[in-house]
C-alpha cells in the first residue's frame, strides 16, 4: 500500500532534481496544503522522519513590531514537524495534530530554518499520541523558536487516505 508520505516523498524526490525543483515542490506543498502554504515556505530537506523548511522574512509574516510574527512561526514549526512525521508513518496509519506548544527565544528576524523529526513508536489498534519537536534557527543558528508538536497516530479507517 502506498502512503501519503511515500507519495509525498516520491514527489520531493522527482522534483529536486529538476532545475528550481525545490521551489516547484514547495509551490505544490502551498497548493495541496493552503494554510500553510499562506506563509510562502520552502521545503529544503526532506526524508523519513526529518524536515527542513525556509520562511523568507517578507511583509507579509510580519508583526507590528518588525520581526515574524508569532503565528507564522507556529506555522512554520508545525509543517516542518508534518512533514517528518508524515514521511514516516507506517501504510495504514494517519495523524492529526492535537496540542502545539512553542517558545519564543528571540525576535525572529531574516531568513529562517525550521527543522522538524519524528521517530515514529510502533501502532496497534488503539490510537496514540506522540510528541515531536520541531526547532527554528535564524542566519546565525542561534534558536529563535522551539515547538512541541503533540500528533495522535491511529490506523486510517479501511478504504480511506491517510
Amino acid at each position: 500500500m502506498t502512503t501519503s508520505g511515500t507519495r509525498l516523498l516520491t514527489l520531493w524526490r522527482r522534483c529536486r532534481r529538476l532545475p528550481a525543483g525545490m521551489d516547484l515542490f514547495s509551490r505544490l506543498l502551498a497548493r495541496r496544503v493552503p494554510y500553510s502554504g499562506s506563509i510562502k515556505p520552502r521545503v529544503l530537506a526532506l526524508e523519513p522522519g526529518h524536515a527542513r523548511v525556509a520562511l523568507k522574512d517578507s511583509r507579509r509574516v510580519r508583526n507590528h513590531l518588525g520581526s515574524v510574527h508569532a503565528i507564522a512561526l507556529a506555522n512554520l514549526a508545525e509543517l516542518a514537524s508534518g512533514l517528518a512525521m508524515m514521511t514516516a508513518l507506517p501504510a495504514g496509519v494517519r495523524g492529526i495534530v492535537v496540542r502545539l506548544t512553542i517558545d519564543y527565544v528571540k525576535k525572529a528576524r531574516g531568513p529562517l530554518i525550521a527543522t522538524g523529526y519524528a521517530v515514529i513508536p510502533p501502532i496497534g489498534e488503539a490510537a496514540i499520541e506522540q510528541e515531536f519537536v520541531s526547532e527554528i534557527t535564524d542566519m546565525d543558528d542561534d534558536v529563535v523558536a522551539h515547538a512541541t508538536v503533540r500528533w495522535r497516530l491511529a490506523p486510517a479507517p479501511y478504504g480511506r487516505a491517510e
